[in-house]
Parts: C-alpha cells; structure tokens; sequence
C-alpha cells in the first residue's frame, strides 16, 4: 500500500463512535469541559474561528496528496486532526457572492450580491446574527466586500458601516475591498468606529495574522465567533499579479505544474512561484494563529475551520481566474478541526459552501434559521446511513464572465449558459447546454463531452436535476436547448 493510500485508509477509518458523542452533545447545547483563558472554564458552547484564503486551490492542501511541491505543514496537521472535507465546491466562484453564500447558507442570487460589488441583503439572517443571539460575539478581521460601492472602485473599498456588517458587531477591523485599499506591504483597515488601521513594511498576511492574535489574546467570558479573512494568495489587482513574501517565490520557480494547468495556455507560468510562496504564508499564519489557540487554553473548546472561497486556474479556461465551472474554480480546501470534529476523518462526499453556516450553527447548539437553504453536514460525520443518503450534488450560478449555472456530482459537471452572452444579469430562462466532464475518467476536465450523442441520456438527466435545484434556489425552470456540436 502506498504511503498516500494508507493514508487515506487511515483518514477513512477513523472512531466515528467518539465524534458522535460530541456532536451529539454539542447538537443539545450540553456543557463540554474546555479551556478558556482560566482553568477549569466551563462552556457550553465552542468558540468558533474561521480562516478564510482568497483563491486557494484545494489541491494545494499538501493534505490532499496531489502536488508534491507544496509546503503546507500547518494545514497538514490541521487534516489529520480534524476533518478534511475532500470533495468541497463553492456554490459560486467569485469573491463577494461566495462570502455572501458562506455567512447565510443561501444562494448567491438571493443574498444580494450575485456579483461583485453589491449589497448584502441587511434583512437575512447570518452565521453572525444567530451566534449572537446565543450569547456569542461576533468579530472579523480582513476582506469583507459586500457593502455599497461600485466594483469599478473596489466595490467601495474602505471603511464598512455597521448595518452593512452582517452581525459581525463586536471587534471589526476590515476593508471591503483588501485588494483596493492596501498593497503587499502597505495599507489601511478600519476598525468599528471607522478609525483608520495602517500597516507598512510587513507583509499583508502576517499584519491580519497580528490583528487576529492581538484579539485571541483578549480574556473573555463569552464564546466568540473570529472570521479571519485573507486576501492571499489572491493577485493584487492593480499589479496584475500574485506577489508572495519578498524573495520567497524564487524557491518555487522549478516547482510543479498542476496537470489540469499544463496543456493550456494562460499566465499560470509566470505566476505559480509567487502562488506557491503565497500559499506558504497562509499556511504559516494558520500555525500562528492556532498556536496562540493553545497557548491561550482555547484549542479544546474552539471548532477552527479552514476554507477559501473558490480556487484558480490562472487563465486557462476564461479571461481571469475564476468563475468558472472546472474544479480548478469550484473545488475549495475545507478543513475543519475541535468539538464534534476531531480525530483524523476525510470525508468524499460533495459538500458546497452553503452548508458551512448551517453546520456550525448546528455544532454550537444554536437553532438555524429555517430560511437557510444550506444543511448541516456533522450527519456526514455520524453514520454511514447518512452518508448513504447525502445527494452528492451541487448548484453551481455562475457569474460576470457569463451567465451560467452547473450541477456538481461526485460523476459529472453539467454547465448551461446563456446564448447571449450576457454577463450582466443574475439569471435567464433560457440556457444552452455548454459543458459536460467525465470526474471520473477525466478529473482535469480536458475533454468537453457536451453534445456527443453517447452521454445525451446523461445529459438529460444532469438537466432534469439542474433544473430541480435552480426551481429550490428560487429561480424560474427555465429551457435548456441541447447541444448540437456532435450530431
């Protein structure tokens, strides 16, 4: 057996048995004996922090057993002791419409911001405001981009307002748009009362990294909500490109090219060693962050999430980096570790970002909002029964680079788009079939089989559940005109 297949065996092996009681206990709101910042604190309920990386590939996860030139040892261990959720897709592949789905476990095109540069609806319930009920405190440090601006300045790229904050109304230090108001090595974030926060000579990643252990150093008497959200290894959209920590890329210029990246022509050339390099830092700040988490007696009682929040494929397959249906857009690093997600578990299910603020409402004991269309997966932890009856399938809506809207199963991704061309609106009623991929015979999407008269029955039904999910998303059934590139 190989080293990576044990692996593997060992992850998929792992005591479901004391997990479940956990959960379960969490799931009722029952006591847990944990460390807060004084011995013997009791809680009833788990602090929660969530690192979220902008465009970090899954497959750069050294975790994942796919690139063997990633460097990332924090994360790693972050695999192996919690809960690696393999197999997880973004429910849309761009920046402010996928924090949108993150926070409120609904669809992009009912959140507000089915794109960038919109306006998160004030009126939906999120991950914030159901954990503050509940006694929690709601805080966030970095990227947020979903307040008022145009994308043509950022989006708004500074200070935030309180009611455009989305329940997170305790410790705010952000800027909307991160990539607009700072620079690798300079910038400004602003704090709740819309005070200017500046950094110069250090590198972005390690100045949101010292914001976030300036908090968790705080003594507090209550479970808290930290959303830690990093730009990295995002490209700086003013330069054109990713820029990692000074003189670190030049250690990645031989470094491996993913498969689905080498046969197609874009700029992932030029920018892989400052990806790599920037990747490296995320995962050295994850490690800081969670040493400080154990230093400050919290580690046993906080569920520590990582994620990003949709991947890269540096040009290859539209005019940037995303939004797209292949899975090197769609397929994000989910990483979850603490109460109810301990001991080494990968888990190959399709789980979509939507289920992310439903599931750690679930794991805090705190009712979710029957308005979520996202469900909680700690089910997917517990038995095999309900592994059993996962659907294993996913809404993708696309925007911006088209009009477009795909379903993700463990089998196949089926794309739709708009003939037009548009790019401009949420949705149509009126799609042609674009793109269909083998994962299992063809997992680097090389081969488009739309409209091969072979996988038409496929094709039929990839549609009939696509249009299933779009009418429960709360879109319009619309008409999906069959391929006719192969007769």
């Amino acid at each position: 057996m190989s080293e990576v297949n044990r692996r593997r065996f060992l992850l998929g092996t792992a005591a479901a048995a004391a997990q479940a009681g956990v959960a379960a206990a969490m799931a009722h709101g029952q006591p847990q004996t944990g460390r807060g910042n004084e011995p013997g604190t009791q809680r009833k309920r788990p602090n929660i922090v969530i690192y979220h990386s902008d465009q970090f590939r899954w497959d750069f996860v050294g975790a994942n057993g796919l690139n063997s030139s990633t460097h990332t040892p924090n994360l790693d261990t972050l695999a192996a002791s919690g809960t690696n959720f393999s197999c997880a897709v973004t429910n849309q592949p761009v920046c402010a419409p996928s924090r949108s789905v993150t926070i409120t476990g609904r669809y992009a095109t009912e959140t507000g911001v089915w794109r960038n540069g919109q306006v998160l609806r004030q009126d939906l319930p999120t991950l914030a405001t159901e954990l503050r009920k509940a006694g929690y405190t709601a805080n966030y440090i970095g990227k947020w981009h979903m307040a008022p601006g145009t994308e043509a300045e950022g989006g708004g790229s500074g200070a935030v307002k309180h009611e455009h904050r989305g329940g997170f109304l305790d410790l705010w230090e952000a800027a909307n748009a991160l990539e607009h108001s700072s620079h690798p090595y300079e910038g400004t974030i602003w704090d709740r009362d819309e005070n200017p926060i500046t950094f110069k000579d250090e590198y972005r990643v390690d100045f949101i990294t010292d914001r976030a252990e300036k908090f968790l150093r705080q003594k507090r008497e209550t479970p808290f909500l930290l959303m830690i959200s990093q730009l990295e290894p995002h490209q700086q959209n003013d330069l054109g490109r990713m820029v990692g920590p000074k003189g670190s890329a030049e250690r990645f210029s031989d470094a491996v090219v993913p498969a689905d990246l080498r046969g197609f022509p874009g700029d992932w050339h030029k920018q892989l060693p400052d990806y790599y390099s920037a990747c490296e830092s995320i995962d050295a700040s994850v490690g800081r962050v969670r040493k400080v988490l154990e230093e400050e007696g919290l580690s046993e009682n906080t569920i520590f999430v990582f994620m990003s929040d949709h991947g890269c494929h540096f040009m290859t397959r539209n005019q940037e980096y995303k939004r797209s249906t292949h899975n090197s857009s769609l397929r994000v690093p989910l990483l979850i570790e603490g109460p109810g997600f301990e001991r080494a578990r990968q888990i190959q299910e399709i789980v979509g970002i939507i289920h992310i603020a439903p599931t750690l409402l679930d794991a805090a004991g705190v009712e979710v909002p029957a308005s979520m269309k996202g469900r909680s997966i700690l089910p997917l932890l517990r038995d095999a029964k309900a592994r059993s009856e996962w659907p294993n399938r996913e809404l993708i809506q696309i925007s911006e680079s088209m009009t477009a809207r795909a379903i993700r199963t463990k089998d196949w991704t089926y794309c739709i788009a708009d003939p037009t061309g548009a790019a401009d609106k949420p949705a149509s009623t009126n799609y042609h079939e674009y793109q269909l991929y083998d994962q299992r015979n063809d997992p680097h999407e090389l081969v488009n089989l739309a409209g091969r008269k072979e996988y038409r029955a496929t094709a039929d039904e990839l549609g009939r559940q696509l249009k299933e999910l779009m009418v429960q998303a709360g879109e319009a059934e619309p008409e999906i005109v069959p391929a006719k590139l192969y007769p």
